[in-house]
């Protein structure tokens, strides 16, 4: 019996899938509960894009981050962003060097930047300039320093961290900026027998490890393998529906997103969407997305690519709910065609 390439790329997504149960069980050994943010952070990296991970101090942001680089193979580095931190901190550096000789030369230090898996703790802490240091590095997977372009490393992830509450001495990261990270994850508390858990098996003489599972390359191999799972026209629809519903200048667009929002997603979040669902379809062991996906995926791919007007704010409106409920409604709408 000959095998087919359709025959070819089930079998490669199905081992893919294998290895990825095997990453989360290992992640979970240090990073206890919050199977939703373990899921979001590996859609990240699936599909060759970059975190924000949002949520307030003590809730295992850094550890999870430690647990991903071990199980993903990854060389990482951190960064502890504060307001004295400069660009040159970040990319590197060229130093001025005497030989035995006599003669001098420019030689270049590399600065933690040049990694596989970076993360940017307290990302807001930073000076707009130092901030928009990672700019061309999360976009184009390279920084140019001296004039002289030079590669980061394949594979490249950013996952930043930021304080929801803190407010004195921050600068809020500019749209631009965050319309590069793929997903904002919202890392919350845990109830109240996950935090008996995490207080169980941190608190003795001895803490579970994680193991590695994937290997740099194996990850590279597994992102061009997402891009070749099929993605159905109702999910395509879908996706495209739910962008332009949320633009406030659409004609598409409910009275409510009109009358909340100030700008709406571009088409990178459209693309978000479409690298998103398949990444979460492949985590829950499926061969292809469903509508299912988009409706999971679609506040952490147009949160923070969304903004709601002053007199929203002013009312306390929430910009989750009103995703939420615009998924579910094109959803339905949807499913009674």
């Amino acid at each position: 019996m000959t095998t087919t390439p359709d025959d070819d790329l089930v079998a490669k997504i199905e081992a893919v899938e294998e290895k990825l149960a095997d990453a989360r069980k290992s992640i979970e050994r240090r990073f206890i509960g919050q199977e939703r943010v373990v899921e979001l952070t590996l859609s990240a990296l699936l599909c060759g894009g970059h975190g924000l991970l949002i949520g307030l101090p003590g809730l295992g942001k850094t550890r999870l981050v430690e647990a991903l680089s071990t199980v993903m193979g990854l060389n990482g580095n951190r960064i502890q962003f504060t307001p004295d931190l400069m660009p040159a901190d970040i990319l590197g550096s060229e130093v001025l060097e005497t030989a035995a000789d006599g003669s001098r030369a420019f030689r270049f230090l590399p600065g933690p930047v040049f990694c596989e898996l970076l993360m940017a703790d307290e990302i807001n802490r930073a000076s707009p300039r130092t901030q928009s240091a990672l700019l061309q590095a999360m976009q184009e997977k390279q920084v140019t320093v001296a004039g002289e372009d030079r590669p980061l490393g394949r594979p490249f992830h950013v996952l930043a961290t930021q304080n929801p509450i803190e407010q004195e001495g921050t600068y809020p990261l500019p749209e631009a900026q965050l319309d590069r990270f793929l997903v904002q994850i919202d890392v919350e508390y845990p109830d109240r027998d996950t935090e008996r858990e995490i207080l169980m098996a941190t608190t003795g003489v001895e803490e579970a490890e994680a193991h590695e599972v994937f290997t740099a390359a194996e990850l590279i191999e597994a992102q061009a393998l997402l891009r070749r799972m099929p993605v159905g026209e109702t999910v395509v629809e879908q996706i495209l529906d739910l962008v332009r519903a949320c633009r406030p200048d659409d004609p598409s667009a409910a009275p409510k997103v009109r009358e909340t929002v100030n700008w709406g997603p571009g088409p990178r979040a459209a693309q978000a969407l479409m690298m998103t669902v398949r990444a979460r379809a492949m985590l829950h062991g499926r061969l292809a997305p469903s509508t299912e996906d988009v409706l999971a995926m679609a506040r952490p791919v147009l949160s923070h690519r969304m903004g709601l007007n002053f007199a929203a704010r002013a009312r306390g409106d929430s910009l989750a709910a009103l995703i939420e409920d615009t998924a579910a409604a094109i959803t339905r709408t949807e499913a009674a065609a």
